[in-house]
């Protein structure tokens, strides 16, 4: 307690440059308490989110009861997001039974909507054919996953969805049908937000604890010469040094509420979220309390070491001994590992995350990662070295003296801008794998909707969808269940269309003859290639109560080539329409539609296909919404956790290059005062911050891409090597040597003062 007392004496007692430097530590800390805090609160957002989903997830029975409440519920593509519809029919059981968000089941013609489909109604009145009924309330925030989510319940009768409907008997489930983030996804995307903000964090908030470590060590020094002992020395040092992290950690607490506010109200791309869900939790207020804090204590112990144990060297300003060379060793270890598995990716049989590489692949990468951090220092010393002992230069023989004797200085420059270009060769990795989801890229786009589910007239009016330019069915062969020989016949799906929707549908098709049964064979698939000329199969109608049609494979065919992801590829028959019996549907089939794949056509013909039939399950082929909805999440959290980072590399490059110019003052004003021109002493301070770096981003580049193919290659990614984005990181990298050599330019006034090199 004495030597904690000492520490704040000395603190608030040792004159206005002492207190100002304590003030800058606060400020550094809250900076980065706050980006802590928003890191720990992302799961919680997202569990949030799917909490609500579960709990508003209707419980059903396939079982029908006379008088039971139906639902039907339907998830339709809107742009990239989902647009989930629930038909509700209430009968006299089961309507006692309320979602979170209503407090009561709508009537038939009733449809309650969340804020956003409210807006997007005034927006686009198109899409009121979704929903047919009238507007007669808001969903609240308790039956919404987020703030924009586009949700509706929809008040029908039961005869309405009684062949596709489900009984009622509750809402809530215990998880979310689909989460915001898979599971194995968060967990990959806490190690990349790790990668990206908690390892620059950490240097930040080392760099906030060390700002005067020279002066204060000198001070430091005075105290051991004056009696107090070594373990004293390091508390006093500590006492200091934890009482800012602390100040930091409250206004970092602080900042981040009202960041919560703010964004709660404004929102991130594919982000929402309501401020309750982004409360501090106890578990992140004491993780930010108590870890910041310990960090600063064993940080501020460290650095009062030397003085503690060699005070006379340390105010005789003594030659500093070569950096430790262990550091080296966790980036020869992290190396190896990482090469290892990018060695792999060379061979016929690449390494998978199963077993324990699903721990040595995050191991490898952090080893790298912070062996990267504590050798920099070491490979200053060295180059500084090497470089002044072979230059003619004196700005070059100065800068690298000064790096040769001090080279932790320089490197708590540099670091965070060189842990920042690591860390972004982790996220590309991690966007690379994310966005193996299928995507359209066709210029055509097909929708699949069931025929049962819509009438004739439907059917007829769907052709004349605006921005629907073919349309056709598909059907499957019927195959006996109860066949007695036991031998499981083969099936055949048979596309019903003419030569001209065939062409719309397809890439191109060679041989196709109208009014004639042909077989489809596209070279570049194995559908269909087990089939004999001369198998029939047959096709049935009218839900079996009407006639069986035997079709027989022809030797005649059509080559064609089908889209990435089409409707017809599954198909091994073309079959005219005027084949069909008249008037009959077959059992089994799938109405098709083709559009252009253009966001807005896809739009409008998904539009005009809820208006003329709005309880129909339409699917887009080839597109995975719930897919491409968590590749927007996972992208905009990357995108902020980028932010943060470089927030925190350049606040760490400026508070340290700040506190480095403060320093270094008596050290520039003695060499101005023998004769050293100002623009010579600029040339000197830059030359010493951005050699050191150059070198520390080009390791930061190599590594940074080992480590990123070593994840590609176990996650299985289709990518190994990613070199588009090298030109992205080699430009990033030139942007944070820009920024470097601009910091370094005031770091040289032009006013000398003698008075500094005679100060202590």
């Amino acid at each position: 307690m004495r030597e904690f007392l000492l520490g704040l004496r000395l603190l608030f007692g040792a004159g206005r440059g002492n207190r100002m430097r304590f003030l800058l530590m606060a400020a550094g800390g809250s900076l980065g308490v706050c980006c802590l805090a928003l890191v720990l609160t992302i799961p919680q957002i997202l569990d949030a989110h799917d909490m609500r989903a579960a709990a508003r997830e209707p419980r059903t029975t396939s079982a029908q009861p006379a008088a039971s409440t139906l639902v039907l519920q339907r998830s339709d593509p809107y742009g990239s997001v989902t647009f989930n519809r629930v038909f509700v029919g209430v009968g006299t059981k089961g309507s006692d039974s309320v979602p979170p968000g209503l407090h009561e089941l709508p009537g038939p013609g009733e449809v309650f909507v969340s804020p956003r489909v409210r807006e997007l109604l005034r927006e686009q009145p198109a899409v009121k054919g979704l929903l047919p009924g009238r507007d007669s309330g808001l969903i609240g925030p308790a039956g919404l996953a987020h703030p924009d989510e586009l949700f509706a319940y929809i008040g029908t009768t039961r005869d309405t969805i009684a062949d596709e409907g489900r009984t009622l008997t509750g809402f809530g489930y215990d998880y979310a049908p689909f989460p915001a983030v898979e599971p194995s996804t968060l967990s990959t995307l806490r190690f990349a937000l790790g990668a990206l903000v908690l390892l620059p964090l950490g240097i930040f908030l080392s760099v906030c604890a060390r700002l005067s470590a020279a002066a204060r060590t000198r001070r430091l020094a005075s105290l051991r010469l004056l009696g107090l002992s070594a373990k004293g020395t390091q508390r006093v040092n500590a006492a200091e040094t934890v009482v800012a992290a602390l100040l930091g950690s409250l206004l970092g607490l602080g900042e981040y509420w009202l960041l919560n506010q703010v964004m709660t109200r404004t929102g991130l791309p594919s982000l929402r979220w309501y401020p309750d869900d982004g409360e501090l939790s106890a578990a992140t207020t004491a993780v930010c309390l108590v870890g910041a804090p310990a960090l600063a204590w064993f940080v501020g112990r460290a650095s009062a070491r030397e003085a503690a144990a060699n005070p006379l060297a340390v105010r005789r300003t003594a030659v500093a001994g070569r950096p430790a060379r262990w550091g080296a060793l966790l980036l020869v270890t992290g190396l190896g590992v990482v090469s290892g598995y990018c060695v792999t990716g060379l061979t016929d049989r690449p390494a998978n995350s199963i077993g324990p590489n699903a721990f040595l692949i995050p191991a490898g990468v952090v080893l790298t990662g912070l062996g990267l951090v504590l050798t920099l220092p070491l490979i200053s010393h060295v180059l500084a070295r090497r470089v002044a002992r072979t230059t003619q230069s004196l700005t070059l023989n100065l800068a690298m003296r000064r790096n040769e004797v001090e080279p932790g200085s320089t490197m708590r420059v540099v670091t965070g801008l060189v842990l920042l270009v690591f860390a972004a060769s982790l996220a590309q990795g991690v966007l690379i794998q994310l966005e193996q989801v299928t995507r359209p890229s066709a210029p055509v786009q097909d929708y699949s909707l069931p025929l049962s589910s819509v009438s004739v007239e439907q059917q007829r009016e769907l052709t004349g969808v605006p921005g629907v330019r073919a349309q056709a069915v598909t059907m499957d062969s019927w195959v006996d269940p109860g066949s007695l020989d036991g031998t499981v016949r083969e099936q055949a799906t048979a596309l019903v269309a003419t030569c001209a929707q065939l062409e719309a549908m397809v890439q191109r098709s060679e041989g196709c003859r109208d009014g004639r049964v042909m077989r489809l064979v596209d070279p570049n698939s194995s559908v269909g290639s087990d089939l004999t000329p001369g198998t029939s199969f047959p096709y049935r109608f009218d839900a079996g109560k009407g006639r069986t049609l035997d079709i027989t494979l022809p030797t005649e065919r059509i080559v064609y080539s089908a889209y990435p992801a089409s409707a017809v590829g599954s198909a091994v028959l073309l079959v005219p329409p005027s084949a069909l019996p008249a008037g009959a549907r077959p059992d089994s089939a799938q109405l098709v539609l083709s559009s252009g794949s253009e966001p807005e056509r896809v739009r409008e013909v998904l539009d005009g296909t809820a208006a003329v039939a709005p309880i129909a399950e339409v699917e887009l082929i080839g597109v995975n919404i719930q897919g491409l909805e968590q590749i927007a999440v996972i992208e905009t959290l990357l995108a902020v956790g980028m932010i943060m980072g470089l927030v925190i590399g350049v606040a760490a490059f400026v508070v340290a290059a700040t506190d480095r110019a403060v320093e270094r003052r008596p050290q520039v004003t003695a060499v101005m005062l023998i004769g050293a021109r100002a623009r010579t002493v600029r040339a000197v301070q830059c030359v010493q911050v951005v050699l050191p770096l150059t070198v520390g981003l080009v390791l930061a580049l190599v590594t940074g891409k080992l480590a990123e193919s070593s994840y590609l290659i176990t996650g299985g990614s289709a990518v190994y090597w990613d070199l588009d984005g090298t030109p992205l990181l080699a430009l990033a990298a030139l942007g944070v040597v820009a920024v470097a050599i601009a910091g370094t330019l005031p770091l040289a006034g032009r006013r000398i003062d003698p008075e500094l090199i005679r100060r202590d």
